[in-house]
């Protein structure tokens, strides 16, 4: 009863407060975030019972809903990704991914020792990481939001965002296993080689897919199949099994599951399950994803904060200076790269605040973090509230910068937006 209890609440009012920041001109996370702040442990948490704490009546319940949201975020966060699109992405695309991951984790590595004294290298690494996220998810619904999705500048970014993201999860993967080894050059080889037996296993695994498909006899076995599964339930399910056997191979290897959760969603592809059955998983997973988990793990996240330790002056200077590290890195990686490219300054400035939003991604990665004790409690405040408030000025920023572009407007040269062709 007390657990029905908690997640009647938090739901309901995760919906409503999502729903009041969207008519505010927010994006739905800041109001979900914003209640579970009020709902923690900083304010009325301690009066209402509500706890992430082993010690809590709700709190292992509350820690599964998590879990299970984190697996089903990242899924969908890989089933945005197709493989094939990342050849297509042009240069712009793949030097802006590029950079805009690269530079803010490698001047973070330096940076965030000099403002926050006294953690490990490895927290280091991890905080560094989480302030270099691009969320693919978040993009996607902002671009939407602000009608720049079909445009060259929206299809641009969005591929930006893909390789950012593949290059975030492939990092937070060879991080999450050197950090278990030991500190020498061995366990960073050991640690490559069980990242890159998983990406064998799973890239590997797409080939073969693709190749069934082009076949003649993957139509026959899909005829035979559907004979005695004919409910779409049962194809759900197998998929579920695919994405969870991903998880269990990436856990076994001495990854976290998060990270098999986000490349099980590349397998589902055009080429492995068909446009028609990829489109249709994507729909009823974006459904159940985006209309119960994500409201979920954002009012969770916020239950995990604790606002207290801010109310130091020294917590926020540090929360000031990696605030501002995280915006000024993300902004200046992302408005030089098309400025090299040519592209307008108002184009650049758009692109550099999109490239801002960190999001689900992010939050998930802190979670996943806090709970195998990498990230204290404190830690993991700052880099959540880095986060969410980056992802606030995200939308604000683009859409002050929003460049004049008509929606149905397709990216054609991949070196930026199109020019007059000079006279001959």
């Amino acid at each position: 009863m007390d657990f029905l209890t908690a997640l009647f609440l938090l739901l309901g009012c995760s919906v409503l407060a999502g729903e009041v920041a969207a008519r505010l001109g927010h994006v739905a996370l800041v109001g979900q975030v914003a209640v579970g702040i009020v709902l923690g442990p900083t304010l009325l948490g301690p009066h209402l019972g509500l706890s992430m704490s082993s010690n809590s009546p709700v709190g292992p319940g509350l820690n599964a809903v998590e879990t299970i949201a984190v697996f089903f975020i990242l899924f969908m966060a890989g089933l945005e990704v197709v493989p094939e699109d990342l050849w297509n992405t042009g240069a712009l695309s793949a030097v802006l991914g590029v950079s805009i991951f690269l530079f803010p984790f490698l001047v973070g590595a330096w940076f965030v020792p000099q403002v926050f004294p006294g953690l490990g290298e490895t927290q280091d690494l991890f905080i560094s990481l989480t302030l270099s996220i691009t969320a693919l998810p978040v993009m996607a619904v902002i671009l939407i939001e602000l009608k720049l999705l079909k445009t060259r500048l929206g299809s641009m970014v969005l591929g930006a965002a893909v390789v950012n993201e593949l290059a975030a999860m492939t990092t937070f993967a060879v991080l999450l296993q050197s950090s278990k080894g030991s500190a020498d050059p061995w366990g960073l080889v050991i640690a490559l080689l069980q990242v890159g037996v998983f990406l064998f296993t799973i890239l590997t695994i797409h080939q073969v897919l693709k190749l069934l498909r082009q076949g003649p006899a993957w139509a026959r076995l899909q005829q035979r199949l559907s004979r005695p599964l004919r409910k779409r339930q049962v194809w759900f399910a197998l998929l579920l099994i695919m994405a969870l056997s991903s998880s269990l191979l990436s856990q076994a290897l001495g990854l976290t599951f998060l990270v098999g959760a986000f490349y099980a969603g590349l397998l589902v592809t055009r080429e492995s399950a068909g446009p028609v059955a990829r489109r249709e998983i994507g729909r009823v997973f974006g459904t159940m994803t985006w209309g119960f988990f994500i409201p979920l793990f954002f009012v969770l996240v916020g239950l995990n904060m604790d606002l207290t330790p801010l109310l130091h002056l020294q917590v926020e200077l540090v929360f000031g200076a990696l605030l501002l590290f995280a915006c000024l890195s993300k902004f200046t990686a992302g408005a030089v790269v098309p400025l090299m490219f040519r592209w307008t300054p108002r184009q650049a400035a758009a692109v550099a605040s999109l490239v801002n939003g960190r999001g689900a991604v992010e939050l998930a990665i802190a979670t996943i973090l806090l709970a195998s004790g990498v990230f204290t409690v404190e830690i993991f405040t700052l880099v959540a509230a880095v986060g969410v408030v980056t992802t606030i000025i995200a939308p604000i920023g683009a859409a002050l910068a929003k460049p004049e572009s008509r929606p149905d407007e397709v990216p054609k040269n991949p070196r930026g937006p199109a020019s007059p062709a000079p006279a001959r």
